[in-house]
């Protein structure tokens, strides 16, 4: 089934976030597909006969019979539409994908081909976007610890700009760049707030490791520090708070806080810094219910804040800088797993499935939840409690604590895990030598493999032997 085949026509991400803007922005709101749990599944989501599920019109029974599980299914359009709502909800600004959520080489052409940047954090995820044709200039280079070869494949390869984390890397990346070229770079400030769903996602304040401190007067000195560089080009600041935030609050309190240090750094130097960089860490829902980061309520008061803090500081208003990742690919992506067994043990019902920590991390690093969904059969039966489990030899395994499924899931049954997009494969290990699954691309009822699986031929092939 195809997508235009389909009788009902969901309004667009840019849609849904225009009407959202219309009501206060700053949390919870009623979704029209809550009710039957597809408000946090791609919009091309759709119920099918006989239990069944389509994406993208692909179904995810045919999916996982296709391609095995567990599985990853990436909406292609939805990818592209959210990246199109971003440039029309900051017109004015750069968008610059945080290509550490998800990237391949598909991911690299959709990013492109819809007009946005790349912001990248190691020589690696560099390399893969320069060579899959992506314009290195239009490239942002980050990381706390940027290693020699991070350094030298950035120079050599032409980024646009690098985002200084540290005093020592100024010298560092000073004694490396050529000589009669200017590298421009940007230093990442910590503005000391506090924003993000989980204390290990909080970048914002001191007490953290990235970024130079306005308190101490870190960043001030980096500042001096780049500008005594001739082979270094300061062309603004950067900031990033923290990840999962669902409010405007915090990022108005960043820029009005960053303008004060443009200010002050006008008055010392004599110099207007034309860029200033806000990060990105926007919030999307898990589960039916959750709160996620209206983006046009964002950029309204992101842009005010902005427009009228420079005309009080007396600058002109530098150009802004938006780096999103998971807010684009998060909510495109669902993840399929098979079940394998299921055990009650007291009052407790385990779902075990042929997944786990080794492809998704993030419940046993932030306490994460999800909401799985049966599919591939109709069911009845009451839904009861259960804990969706992985296959790993960790107490920690577990996909989703406490969600209701059908009181009758069996082995063979498939459960299907949106808002899967993001910081799953990116983060998958090779724990227990299981494989990473595949991303399967769909997009009018056309299924392709973007990254196939990975085989114990791959991981026997870096083990070299006695």
């Amino acid at each position: 089934m195809s997508i235009q085949e389909l009788p009902v026509q969901e309004p667009s991400v840019q849609q849904r976030w225009a009407r959202e803007a219309g009501r206060s922005g700053e949390g919870p709101h009623a979704d029209a597909r809550d009710a039957d749990g597809f408000s946090v599944w791609p919009r091309s989501a759709r119920p099918e006969p006989h239990g069944d599920v389509s994406v993208g019109g692909v179904s995810l029974t045919e999916a996982a019979d296709r391609f095995g599980t567990p599985v990853y299914v990436l909406d292609e359009k939805e990818v592209r539409e959210r990246c199109r709502a971003y440039r029309t909800a900051f017109p004015d600004a750069d968008i610059v994908y945080a290509a550490k959520a998800f990237l391949c080489r598909a991911m690299v052409h959709w990013v492109q081909e819809e007009g946005l940047g790349l912001d990248v954090c190691s020589a690696g995820e560099l390399a893969l976007a320069v060579t899959t044709g992506f314009p290195p200039e239009k490239i942002v280079l980050h990381g706390n610890a940027k290693s020699p070869e991070d350094l030298g494949t950035a120079l050599r390869l032409g980024v646009g700009r690098i985002v200084v984390d540290s005093t020592s890397e100024i010298a560092r990346l000073a004694a490396i760049t050529p000589a009669g070229s200017r590298q421009p770079v940007m230093v990442r400030v910590v503005p000391g707030i506090v924003a993000g769903g989980h204390a290990k996602v909080r970048t914002g304040t001191d007490d953290q490791k990235f970024g130079l401190s306005v308190a101490d007067g870190s960043a001030q000195y980096a500042v001096t520090r780049i500008l005594d560089q001739p082979h270094l080009e300061l062309v603004g600041l950067h900031c990033h708070i923290g990840s999962q935030v669902t409010t405007a609050k915090p990022y108005v309190a960043a820029v009005r806080r960053m303008v004060g240090l443009m200010a002050r750094i006008h008055g010392q130097h004599g110099i207007a810094l034309p860029q200033l960089n806000i990060g990105g860490g926007h919030a999307i829902a898990y589960r039916p219910g959750e709160e996620h980061l209206n983006i046009s309520v964002l950029a309204g008061r992101v842009r005010a804040e902005l427009e009228d803090g420079c005309a009080r500081a007396g600058l002109p208003v530098p150009r802004l800088t938006l780096e999103p990742g998971r807010a684009i690919v998060g909510p495109a992506g669902v993840a399929v797993y098979r079940v394998l067994a299921v055990k009650r043990t007291g009052a407790h019902t385990f779902v075990a499935v042929d997944g786990g920590m080794s492809d998704n991390p993030r419940p046993a690093l932030y306490g994460v939840r999800y909401a799985p969904r049966l599919t591939g059969r109709p069911s009845c039966a009451p839904p009861r409690l259960v804990t969706v489990v992985g296959r790993h030899c960790e107490a920690g395994d577990i996909l989703a604590d406490e969600v209701a499924l059908p009181g009758d899931v069996r082995p063979g049954d498939l459960l299907a895990v949106p808002a899967a997009g993001a910081y799953h494969l990116s983060m998958a290990s090779g724990y227990n030598l299981v494989g990473r699954p595949p991303v399967v691309a769909v997009s009018d009822g056309i299924a392709r493999v973007l990254v196939r699986r990975e085989s114990l031929d791959d991981m026997s092939r870096r083990d070299v032997g006695l």
